[in-house]
């Protein structure tokens, strides 16, 4: 598991250390059922409170995305295939959103726009 804390970012550390996590259970990286660092580990390794690390796991574990078996530690809940899914797809439509605001500034219109994504998609067959 590789986390970046940034002191420079407006968020809170427990929610960066959420969201990267969050972010990498989606993409598959972490898989379910996989081990996450102890509190303690990883609050050593990152450099931060054990408290701010499990709030962070508190969170991830309300929003089900890791489980705490007692003794054992935490690990990756198991997912709902259609809510990973649905989760990947807003992330998409987020990036989309972002490119198509960024082209309506620009003057590119949707032909073009749709030309360029029909190029990008084809780019690896």
């Amino acid at each position: 598991m590789r986390i970046i804390i940034s002191n420079s970012s407006p968020d809170p550390i427990y929610e960066q250390l959420m969201k990267q996590v969050k972010a990498q259970i989606i993409s598959g990286e972490l898989a379910e059922g996989d081990s996450l660092p102890s509190i303690r580990k990883l609050a050593k390794e990152l450099q931060i409170s054990v408290i701010t690390t499990k709030r962070a796991y508190e969170e991830l574990e309300k929003e089900g995305f890791i489980d705490t078996v007692g003794g054992k530690g935490c690990f990756v809940s198991q997912q709902n295939k259609e809510f990973l899914r649905e989760k990947r797809i807003k992330t998409i439509e987020e990036k989309l959103s972002e490119v198509v605001l960024e082209a309506k500034k620009l003057g590119i219109g949707l032909d073009e726009l749709n030309e360029m994504l029909l190029l990008l998609y084809k780019e690896d067959e």
